[in-house]
């Protein structure tokens, strides 16, 4: 009965038109570019686009792969006091579920006013309406069949029901037929992108992995700087073109460099803005057809990177990528910075996607895989 409830819940390659790349400086600038394709508003400023660029602080000094392999695990960041990674991005929702689930601890009867209570909690948080009825639905079955009556048990079937609406954890995708993984990172702007990407690539390059970056974000005038200063910072080689170029040449382009350079790990970062959706979504197709030239399985993983603090608003703008991209999996941004965590649980259940990473803090090194159980504990900590 309780599966059915959860159940419930729950061409042709194309030619990139010959621009010339630039690449981390080893090559002569080329010819001029062709006039680039208008966007649909001035070029946004030469600024960051997220609040944890942290462009500000120091460039990480060069370091052999040695010296960087092995990372701190998160339990040991922040002088190690605590294990979870979550505890303390998650501590402005963690002041909403705290008191609810101090009501629930404290409730000798599960009564309308607690229904109340956690109904206005769940929505409050950003789990979303729809959702949150889903799961009011499955707890009020669970109380009836298992009759449970005090508020500790409806408490302990709450953490059960949001830790299985998250699902298992769901590791990055390699590739097991290609020498190089592609990963194609996509959201609108402003979510947090350019950020992710260097957090992530920063994470694989202590795993060992060979990991080049490609400037697909020709159409935003920061973008390319800020991700060619972020590939300096920690490391990591960038495939970049003038402002206004063809995406597609710079994938070309990248692909033809972790080729020669015998990277195994290739990230794309792509445009978050067009003229119109159109333009967007055929920017990104055409990417996608230029890495099956070389692979057709590429890209091995497309992930969306989906704002937290935009609560209902974000997931609206993700819906689309995920009916138009492709989407294989969600990077969460800018966790520490909402008391709306509870985005986390729509898009599981909405979306039916797995959340991958998560961004829990403003240096390189706050970005965690993603690990339901954690989570769920994490927001239900009372210290």
């Amino acid at each position: 009965m309780f599966k059915r409830l959860r159940e419930n819940l729950f061409g042709q390659p194309e030619d990139p038109a010959e621009d010339t790349p630039q690449t981390d400086g080893d090559d002569q600038p080329g010819e001029p570019q062709a006039e680039p394709e208008p966007t649909d508003a001035a070029p946004d400023p030469v600024s960051p686009d997220e609040h944890d660029l942290d462009a500000s602080g120091p460039a990480l000094p060069g370091q052999d792969d040695d010296d960087q392999q092995v990372e701190e695990s998160q339990g040991e960041r922040r002088g190690g006091f605590f294990r979870n990674p979550f505890k303390l991005s998650l501590g402005r929702t963690r002041q909403l579920f705290g008191r609810m689930s101090e009501t629930l601890e404290a409730a000798d009867d599960i009564t309308d006013d607690l229904w109340d209570e956690l109904e206005e909690t769940l929505i409050t948080s950003d789990v979303g309406v729809v959702t949150t009825e889903r799961l009011l639905t499955t707890l009020r079955e669970r109380v009836r069949v298992e009759n449970l009556t005090r508020g500790s048990e409806l408490r302990d079937a709450l953490k059960e029901e949001l830790t299985l609406m998250l699902g298992a954890p769901e590791p990055l995708v390699f590739s097991e037929t290609s020498p190089i993984t592609v990963l194609l990172i996509v959201g609108v702007n402003g979510v947090g992108k350019t950020t992710s990407i260097a957090k992530l690539a920063n994470i694989l390059k202590k795993q060992r992995h060979r990991v080049l970056l490609a400037a697909g974000d020709t159409f935003r005038a920061a973008a390319t700087e800020q991700i060619k200063t972020w590939g300096d910072r920690i490391g990591v080689p960038v495939v970049s073109h003038q402002h206004g170029a063809d995406p597609g040449a710079v994938v070309f382009d990248a692909m033809e460099a972790a080729q020669a350079r015998g990277t195994d790990v290739l990230i794309v970062d792509t445009a978050g803005r067009l003229h119109t959706k159109y333009n967007l979504m055929e920017e990104l197709k055409k990417i996608v057809r230029v890495l099956q030239k070389y692979d057709p399985e590429a890209p091995h993983e497309v992930l969306l990177v989906i704002d937290a603090t935009t609560g209902q608003n974000g997931f609206t703008q993700a819906k689309q990528f995920v009916q138009d991209a492709g989407v294989s999996g969600v990077i969460l941004t800018k966790l520490d910075g909402t008391a709306r965590g509870g985005i986390a649980f729509t898009i599981a259940a909405e979306l039916g996607l797995p959340i991958k990473y998560v961004g829990t803090g403003e240096r390189v090194n706050d970005f965690a895989e993603f690990d339901a159980e954690e989570f769920v504990d994490a927001l239900f900590d009372e210290a």
